[in-house]
């Protein structure tokens, strides 16, 4: 992971909901939630999810996937492991651990 995607991903989750929105994706699992179900959950109009949305996947953190006319949004566990990889990378060379 480049120094920018992970700015770009940590800049998404410094918010307080989106950060909620994603660890409702992340607890949802490969089944992934609909939009109305997380607006819902977290109560959140509409159309301020979509917005939140937009930018955690802009940021590559969830993934859409549409079935008739419905959205599932899914966490994209790959970009969470390597988010957490960078974020830990080298973390015991200087012998801090």
């Amino acid at each position: 992971m480049e120094k920018q995607d992970a700015l770009a991903a940590l800049s998404a989750l410094a918010h307080e909901t989106r950060l909620d929105v994603f660890r409702s994706l992340v607890r949802a699992g490969g089944e992934g939630r609909a939009p109305g179900a997380l607006a819902e959950d977290r109560g959140v109009p509409p159309a301020t999810l979509s917005f939140h949305l937009k930018e955690l996947k802009g940021a590559g953190l969830v993934t859409s996937e549409r079935h008739g006319r419905s959205l599932v949004y899914r966490a994209d566990f790959d970009a969470m492991r390597e988010l957490l990889g960078y974020l830990t990378e080298n973390c015991c060379e200087e012998g801090g651990c």
